[in-house]
């Protein structure tokens, strides 16, 4: 093929279509064209499709008119028309392809055919003698056209059931003849015209022109450049001999004309063959020129015997089809698609709803056809500018409320021309997240940035305009901030290379937010609100604020967002709301908020607080203009008598919907038609019932049903390509396709123009609106909705189906294969076939990808929609598994901006009963609210950051190992280059699984007690004498109202036991409540308590020290009363029992038949609870208050703790007796108060915690077990063990964190982060809440604490870490007596090598075989794999050790005496070296120790000790600061002087060579001093927030620049990567969150510079080592070691990853049991030397 005219243009155009979607008309002979658009279905437009979805975000539809088989299901040219105007306006790319073949096609009758035409047609042909009989039965007469004109019948309906193949053949052919014979008829008439001279040759050409022909003209004629130019591509086709030898010899089957015809002469009619020429040589190649159009000509030559064969034909649409898809996609992608924007947008959902808002606003405007009158009330509320109440629009269904106040919206501006005001509008109803939280956060962000606009862009330059990032000779490219992988090219001078932390993190309640943070309480958004309604507007720039919808919202959200509102209005601000007069309640809502001083003069305003326009029906006369106006729109008019029928009709009904409707009914009618008054329904919904009936008369009813019902099921509304695949999809559907079409096609759909055919019936109805990027399809009223829910979805099993559907639709997966079965042949021989129907879908992935593009475009179709459609076909294991704990649906929420939706969803106890892994999504959703600051700026840190998030609880969590390996195979599969997490280090503090407080509690309150049941439910008692009920995950803080008479009662404390809580009141009473029954709180009325009234200040209320329950029984003491009362809870009889001295504690036997009561003297009692009698009596020795009582039935003993800590052991088996004492533990020293004891059964361990110390007791044999100091300093308030025992959790007085302490090492391993004060400690069965002080409460999940708790790490900081050639096995050490070997593909340590002092040195033999240490003076050599301590010399003085690259001799090195050279093997001495060589290095040869002394450098030989090579600088006053051997070339060594020269040395020859010298600006530090094994690289420096490097392969600097201080790096010994940590300096930054504050590890390849990766590590590095095979080991100040893998696509990206292979790790089992082998040292020296 040859493109005529002009090449083809791709420079970018920018396109003037807001549309989502490629829509093209597909223009051609459908004679001539059946393989050659097959072929384009089927395999060019869904590989296009798949093309513009992940490169461009946009969908293709291609329409065929002659899809279908059938030409009586072709559309007819008005249809095409609308079609191809449709496809101009609303493609955002090409909309026309047309086809041009070697046949010009056959012209259609007219359908349409003015009656003064029509008659001189008739006439002309009737004095010619032409019989016009058969026209004349063809064509009707119709007044109801504008104008009156003739109207061609249509066609007898054509039934859908099958036929048999010879009769519908024969029928076929009939119908052809009969319908050529009318062409004919009509062309000759035409004819007659022209020849006398009636009708212009052009005029009669309109009627001979062939579809094609006319699509053509339509699509191109007159048409504006603009709309051609790139956005129409033509192929001709030219066939030379198209017709063989036989074809030529058949018989002319065209009809002669009549012999009364043959008077005048035919060729004042154009042929076929004319016309035909004309369309090719004239029109087309005149766009060419005037338009560049694209024409592409290809010519066909056929042997003229056999002419255009099938086998030609298929060849020509091959090529057809690669060249048709190679220019589509050039013209897509030559169209610029506003990418900035779009881009922009993304990743700010509040944002988006802007636009989409303001939208919606401009297309509901358009609805206004009739002018209201209450119009001018909403003026005059907006132009009176003392008014502070609201207005509220009300009137009934289908009044036009929303359209009236989308008008009045576009108008406010033209009201107050003497300011600038800010209209902001708000419809409730059509928001994708109808919630409370979300619309107000929507409201903030909105009033914010249109206030804000101006102020924020000058506040926040771009960092390419800042000066300190500049450099004069550099010539490398600022790259976005928002670029995961940002290149900074490297030149002779600095490149900077920028950061994911150098991306300001706005505040996510402030107004300019992109994400909602789901913990945000609605009590801040109504501050903010507030504070923006009274700070933002002003005289110069009112706002008006105008919400619709409220009245619709469910769970009566919109009363909520009512009283959300300020009361009275700030000055300068307007607010209109629009409600039914029917919803009451939310009127209710708005009557007690607004009762300003200034609420107008009326009394009724004074009343309601609130201005009342009510809207109520517009008139008849006005609607029957309206109707009249639409109705000339479309070419259509109503008789006189049939207008009555509309008045009539109007005058029941004045609603603008309901005229709208008439509309389309009326336009059906023709003006012979028989109407009556029963034609025309009655009311909207009749009248949508009567659209879908004709609908479906016309269209099918499987189609039609199927459609509306999924447009109204839908979440968001449907693009009109999704309809398409839907439809595509569905059985029912499909098998009414598979019954009229006789194509056996593998690839059956739905035809695309049957469903545009079907959307121009309801274009009246249907608004497009952008939703998240794509224009989608919604009923334009949601009476749509209630009238087909009404009619096709009246079942909940219907509804399912629809919705399973569509979830199988946006999940990517096709329904299950549908088998047709289709019957053919006579009666008596009739065969069944079986068609297997494929759908061919579009792909629904989270994130569309393209080679072309770093980050890829979300589907944010899928997105919004699957998660609805999966809850609402009760599809739960998919929702759970494959969204909420789906890494992609996770990454897709992210980039989109939608985090505060995702945790919210994770959080959503709906379906809760439907879900397994609750305490999973939990996790997920703690781990993403911690880190939201980070991941709004910078999405694409989401795998990282939850894989170094989620592998330490792997084995608390196995189910979340798929995401771990989701994150895994995703990186490996795109080959994504960054930093993976090979081994993650001990975490350091826990996330929380549930942070919030009630947005009711009063601010200033505290809490007095709080208790919890094993169950998770909480309550908490406030200094205010409110009460505050937790009920666990997913549930709000709810406050208990308890009333006595009409007062509200007030309570002083609560208490808990087993099943049961316990609330006491000020006035004495006291409240049970049985958890596991129903919420009722039962009143317990003890006689010896005297109650008062609720306000009574005459008594003190006493408070109930506590209670047990057992056996159904209550146990009750109180705080200084010598009385315990017992409550039979199923009698509800109450007995007391008399003590000795007041009651402190109190437990009692399992079968509740022995109570032991502890109190203050020391005295414990016993009694028979059956008989009421005291048994027994004993008593400690020091007379202490008893505070806890533990009683071990197995053995019948008794623990009693006194008040100082005290444990008496009694023998209490014979209840007769007094009991025998057992043992007496006495404390010694001060005594502190016992502040909490906490007893676990299980592991048999009882806690005692005072201010001081926490004390641990094993209660097996009560012997004394460890004792913990608390911090110096500071005090301890509580005290709680862990579920296994191995931690305890404590709190400490004036620390806002809980801390974690290790048992068997007594370290404090992690934090409990809470946002204030903490004031309780509470545990559950699986979990641990902290109560604060102010009310919070925030959740832990037990097993999460114990595995961070129990994660591997040192006791202190690692200081060295040095890694085996193979990387499997890497030894760290942190300064005490231990060096732990670690294997990486477990991730936890093997083996630890103890020493009798600190190890200060630590060095592995390069064959792996030995380690070496140096410890307290002492030399330490190991055999690596056995552990054995070979070898233990003292006397070494040694400060520093080194191992000979072959891996034969030790050298160590003293200051104060000899250096030595010795075997490694058995340890004897080689050599001695006097001299003392600082930062000494053995050579690459093993021959020479290197070393500086005063300013030079010197070489000690290894096997004489002797110096026998010097450098020296030439200039006296230079001296060496820095060196390096070189592995790879180990004859040199590279030398740094003072001065700044860098000079190679030849140790051998004593050659020296001095290359550059460096500029003043450049440096090199020793201490940072590092180079590759290859001398390529050396790493100078790491200041003024860079590492400077010197690339001696191309003798150059590089600097890259770093988003704060540098206090960490090094280089890989393969000299490809360098990696650092650097502290991002905050100080830059809008915002200060600790994960910003937090080191940053990143990895550049230095070969151009490229940022590799970065991952913000969670604590403080000490060690940093870049292993030679793209690892980097970091040891932290706490001990732990992170592994850290370089994936890197450019080198050899498989080898480059290096994970632990086994996510699962060891199986699960108690980390104590699976503690490494302790190696122990040899006593004694075995070699001393002297």
């Amino acid at each position: 093929m040859h493109p005529r005219g002009k090449e083809m243009d791709l420079s970018p155009l920018k396109s003037t279509c807001s549309s989502s979607c490629v829509k093209l008309y597909l223009c051609s002979n459908p004679e001539d064209s059946v393989v050659e658009r097959r072929a384009l279905r089927e395999s060019v437009f869904p590989k296009l499709r798949e093309h513009c979805r992940h490169t461009w975000g946009l969908d293709v539809r291609a329409i065929d008119p002659f899809e279908s088989s059938d030409p009586s299901r072709w559309p007819d040219e008005n249809t095409r028309q609308q079609l191809i105007k449709d496809c101009r306006e609303s493609s955002a790319g090409p909309f026309l392809l047309a086809l041009v073949g070697h046949q010009y096609g056959t012209a259609c009758l007219p359908a349409q055919v003015e009656v003064s035409e029509y008659q001189l047609l008739l006439q002309e042909s009737q004095q010619a003698g032409v019989s016009t009989q058969e026209l004349e039965r063809v064509y009707q007469r119709d007044e109801n056209t504008t104008p009156p004109s003739y109207c061609l019948r249509p066609p007898h309906r054509r039934t859908c059931h099958p036929q048999q193949a010879e009769a519908k053949e024969k029928e076929e052919i009939k119908r052809n003849a009969k319908e050529e014979e009318l062409r004919k008829v009509f062309q000759t008439a035409v004819s007659l015209c022209v020849h006398n001279g009636v009708m212009t040759p052009q005029r009669a050409h309109s009627y001979s022109r062939s579809a094609l022909d006319a699509d053509l003209r339509f699509a191109l004629d007159k048409c504006p450049d603009n709309d051609i130019i790139r956005r129409c591509l033509v192929y001709v086709h030219k066939v030379i001999n198209a017709k063989g030898e036989r074809e030529k010899r058949k018989p002319n089957s065209q009809l002669q004309p009549q012999p009364e015809a043959a008077t005048f002469d035919l060729r004042t009619t154009p042929t076929d063959g004319q016309l035909f020429s004309k369309l090719c040589d004239n029109f087309l190649p005149g766009l060419i020129t005037s338009s560049q159009l694209l024409v592409y000509t290809t010519s066909t030559e056929c042997d003229h015997r056999h002419g255009y064969t099938t086998a030609r034909r298929r060849g020509y649409a091959e090529s057809l089809c690669q060249q048709v898809y190679s220019d589509l996609v050039g013209l897509i992608d030559s169209v610029s698609i506003s990418e900035s924007y779009k881009d922009s947008q993304l990743g700010d959902a509040l944002a988006r709803e802007q636009a989409e808002q303001e939208q919606l606003c401009d297309i509901l405007s358009q609805f206004y056809d009739v002018i209201r009158p209450e119009e001018e009330e909403v003026r005059a509320y907006v132009e009176k500018c003392e008014q502070q109440c609201p207005l509220v629009v009300t009137g009934g269904p289908c009044t036009g409320k929303a359209v009236l106040l989308a008008h009045c919206a576009q108008q406010i501006k033209s009201w107050l021309p003497e300011c600038d005001p800010v209209v902001i509008t708000y419809f409730c109803n059509l928001s994708i997240n109808p919630c409370p939280k979300h619309l107000l956060s929507s409201l903030c962000h909105q009033i914010g940035r249109r206030y804000d606009a101006k102020s924020s862009s000058e506040q926040n330059p771009s960092d390419v305009d800042d000066p300190n990032l500049r450099d004069n000779n550099s010539n490398c490219s600022s790259t976005s901030n928002l670029d995961p992988h940002p290149v900074a090219s490297i030149e002779h001078v600095s490149a900077y290379n920028q950061d994911l932390s150098a991306i300001p993190c706005p505040d996510s309640r402030g107004p300019n937010s992109g994400i909602i943070i789901s913990n945000i309480r609605m009590s801040e958004l109504k501050e903010h609100l507030s504070s923006l309604l009274s700070l933002a507007p002003s005289t110069k720039q009112p706002l008006v604020l105008i919400l619709d919808g409220l009245d619709h919202m469910e769970n009566n959200f919109g009363a909520q967002i009512i009283e959300s509102l300020p009361s009275p209005l700030p000055p300068s601000v307007k607010l209109i709301l629009a409600v039914s007069s029917n919803r009451t309640r939310v009127l209710q809502a708005i009557k007690p908020q607004r009762s300003p001083p200034h609420c107008g003069s009326e009394g009724s305003e004074k009343e309601s607080g609130y201005v009342c326009v009510s809207l109520g029906m517009a008139s008849r006369k006005q609607c029957a203009k309206m109707l009249a106006s639409l109705l000339s729109s479309s070419g259509r008019r109503v008789t006189s008598g049939q207008q009555v029928l509309v008045n009539q009709a109007l005058t029941s009904c004045c609603l603008t919907l309901y005229a709208r409707l008439l509309h389309l009914h009326t336009s059906l009618w023709h003006s012979d038609s028989d109407v009556t008054e029963s034609c025309l329904p009655d009311g909207v919904h009749a009248s949508i019932s009567a659209l879908l009936d004709h609908l479906e008369q016309k269209h099918g009813s499987s189609i039609v049903a199927r459609a509306v019902s999924y447009l109204t099921l839908s979440r968001t509304g449907l693009t009109e390509a999704e309809l398409a695949d839907l439809l595509s999809s569905d059985d029912k559907v499909l098998s009414e396709y598979g019954q009229q079409d006789e194509r056996s096609s593998f690839n059956m759909r739905v035809p695309q123009v049957d469903v545009e055919r079907l959307l121009l019936d309801l274009k009246w109805f249907l608004i497009r609106r952008t939703v998240a990027g794509s224009r989608v399809l919604f009923w334009v009223s949601r009476h749509f909705k209630l009238v087909v829910a009404k009619r096709y979805l009246g079942t909940l099993e219907v509804r399912k189906e629809i919705h399973s559907v569509m979830a199988d639709y946006f999940s990517g997966r096709w329904a299950k294969a549908l088998l047709v079965n289709q019957t053919s042949g006579t009666n008596k021989d009739t065969t069944h076939m079986e068609i297997y129907i494929d759908r061919k879908p579009s792909s629904q992935p989270f994130v569309f990808t393209s080679s072309s593009k770093e980050v890829g475009r979300v589907n944010l179709r899928k997105v919004l929609e699957l998660p609805h459609h999966l809850h609402e076909s009760d599809k739960w294991e998919e929702l759970e598994h494959g969204l909420l704990m789906s890494l992609g649906f996770h990454q897709a929420m992210v980039q989109a901006g939608l985090l505060g939706d995702l945790i919210a969803m994770l959080e959503s106890e709906e379906g809760s009963c439907h879900f397994q892994f609750s305490r999973e999504r939990a996790l997920l959703a703690s781990i993403l609210k911690s880190c939201a600051c980070l991941l709004q700026s910078s999405p694409q840190q989401l795998p990282t950051v939850m894989e170094t998030s989620l592998l330490p609880y792997l084995e608390v969590f196995p189910a979340l190992q798929d995401y771990v390996k989701e994150i895994r195979w995703e990186r490996a599969k795109r080959k994504v280059r960054g930093l993976g997490v090979a081994l993650c280090p001990a975490p350091s503090s826990v996330p929380s699984i549930q942070n919030l407080k009630c947005d009711t509690m009063a601010k200033d309150v505290c809490v007095t007690e709080a208790a919890g049941t094993e169950g998770g439910i909480v309550a908490e008692v406030m200094d205010d004498g409110t009460a505050w009920f937790w009920k666990g995950s997913g549930c709000d803080v709810a406050k208990l109202s308890l009333s006595c008479g009409q007062k509200e009662l007030k309570f002083t404390g609560v208490k808990s036991s087993g099943q049961f809580m316990l609330l006491s009141t000020q006035c004495n009473k006291l409240f049970l409540w049985d958890v596991a029954g129903p919420e009722m709180f039962v009143q317990v009325k003890d006689p010896l308590k005297t109650e008062s009234e609720p306000e009574s200040s005459q008594r003190t209320p006493s408070k109930i020290g506590g209670f047990v329950a057992c056996q159904k029984k209550l146990f009750m003491w109180w705080k200084d009363e010598s009385f315990v009362s017992v409550l039979d809870v199923s009698s509800e009889i109450l007995t007391h029992f008399t003590c000795q001295s007041c009651v402190t504690c109190l437990v009692c036997s399992s079968d509740g038949l022995y109570m032991y009561c502890g109190q203050e003297k020391g005295t414990v009692s016993l009694f028979d609870t059956n008989t009421n009698n005291l048994l027994v009596t004993c008593s400690n020795s020091n007379h202490s208050s008893v505070t806890s009582m533990i009683l071990c039935e197995d053995k019948w003993e008794m623990a009693c703790v006194d008040r100082t800590g005290n444990v008496t052991l009694w023998d209490v088996a014979v209840k007769t007796q007094p009991p025998r004492l057992v043992r007496e533990s006495l404390t010694v020293g001060n005594s502190h108060s016992i502040l909490n004891t906490d007893y676990s059964d299980e592991i048999e361990t009882l806690l005692v915690c005072q201010s001081h110390q926490v004390t641990l007791w094993d209660t097996c044999d009560w012997e004394l077990w460890d004792q913990f100091l608390a911090p110096q300093g500071r005090a301890f308030t509580q005290a709680v063990l862990s579920q296994d025992g191995h931690l305890f959790l404590a709190l400490l007085d004036t620390c806002p964190l809980g801390l974690v302490w290790r048992v068997s090492t007594g370290e404090c391993v992690l934090s409990l982060e809470t946002n204030t004060q903490p004031h309780t400690l509470l545990k559950m069965a699986s979990g641990v809440v902290c109560v604060a002080r102010d009310g919070c409460l925030t959740a832990w999940d037990s097993e999460t604490i114990g595995a961070a708790g129990t994660a591997p790490k040192m006791g202190c900081g690692v200081k060295e870490v040095v890694v085996e050639q193979t990387g499997e096995w890497f030894y760290t050490t942190d300064g005490s007596e231990e060096v732990w070997k670690w294997r990486l593909t477990t991730g936890l340590p093997h083996a630890s090598f103890l020493h009798d002092g600190p190890v200060e040195k630590l060095r592995l033999s390069p064959d792996n075989v030995h380690l070496v240490t140096l410890s307290a003076g002492d030399i330490y050599v190991w055999q690596t794999e056995t552990g054995q301590n070979i070898l233990r010399m003292s006397g070494s003085t040694a400060t520093d050790i080194l191992i000979t690259p072959n891996s034969n001799c030790g050298v160590s090195i003293s200051e104060s005496r000899l250096s030595r050279v010795w075997k490694l093997a058995h340890g004897s001495i080689v050599c001695s070296i006097h001299l003392y060589l600082s930062d000494a290095q053995v050579s690459p040869e093993s021959t020479f120790l290197i070393g500086r002394r005063h300013g030079d450098l010197l070489a000690a030989s290894l096997w004489s000790g002797s110096i026998s090579k010097r450098f020296s600088c030439v200039a006296s006053s230079e001296h060496v600061v820095a060196f390096h051997t070189l592995s790879e070339h180990p004859d040199f060594v590279v030398v740094m002087a003072a001065s700044g020269a860098v000079y190679t040395w030849k140790v051998a020859e004593e050659t020296v060579c001095r290359h550059f010298q460096l500029p003043h600006t450049f440096h090199c530090q020793p201490q940072d001093f590092h180079m590759s094994s290859d001398g390529s690289y050396a790493l100078l420096s790491t200041d003024n927030e860079a590492i400077n490097l010197l690339d001696l392969s191309q003798v150059r600097l590089c600097s890259f620049k770093a988003e704060g201080p540098v206090f960490k790096a090094c280089l890989d010994q393969s000299g490809c990567y360098a990696a650092y940590v650097y502290r991002p300096n905050t100080l830059q930054k809008s915002c200060v969150c600790c994960l910003h504050a937090r080191p940053v590890l990143t990895a550049v390849r230095l070969a151009d510079g490229e940022r590799i990766g970065s991952v913000c590590l969670s604590k403080n590095p000490l060690t940093l080592v870049a292993w030679k095979q793209q690892c980097v080991f970091v040891g932290f100040e706490d001990g732990s070691v992170g592994v850290y893998s370089i994936l890197d696509v450019m080198i050899n990206w498989e080898q480059s990853v290096r994970q632990r292979e086994n996510i699962q790790g060891p199986l699960k089992q108690c980390p104590f049991d699976r503690a490494p082998f302790i190696w122990l040292p040899l006593a004694t020296p075995n070699i001393t030397w002297t």
